[in-house]
């Protein structure tokens, strides 16, 4: 074994932790939350987990994360309405942010759904749940 090879290597897991990407998740879905904590696990992302939307905007803003993860139907209020928020305000406009829902039945195309409200990229039923 080199000398201080154990020095190195915590120093290449502190400067990785110190380069993480932030993630921020805004779903009211507990199971969905898990899904997405275990993928982005396996990234080793920095994640934060937002349970409603009364609290996604303020959250977003202080984090101020890579990317955020919103679903447009989050069950206390509309994500359109957060998504809009972020576009307005300078500080948050330039944060990439994916939109989706579970409950998207295609009866609007996708660039239908994220077009208006400006996000990146739209999601329909990002998971199909099996029995």
């Amino acid at each position: 074994m080199l000398p201080n090879a154990g020095t190195t290597n915590t120093l290449r897991r502190a400067n990785a932790a110190a380069t993480a990407q932030k993630v921020v998740i805004v779903n009211g879905s507990p199971e969905i939350l898990e899904l997405l904590e275990t993928v982005l696990d396996a990234g080793r992302y920095d994640v934060v987990f937002v349970e409603s939307s009364q609290h996604a905007y303020s959250q977003i803003k202080r984090v101020q994360p890579n990317l955020v993860i919103l679903c447009v139907r989050i069950d206390d209020g509309d994500g359109f309405q957060v998504l809009s928020m972020l576009k307005l305000d300078e500080e948050t406009r330039a944060i990439p942010v994916l939109t989706y829902t579970t409950e998207y039945e295609g009866r609007e195309s996708q660039d239908e759904v994220a077009e208006p409200a400006e996000a990146e990229m739209f999601a329909a039923k990002p998971a199909v749940w099996m029995n």
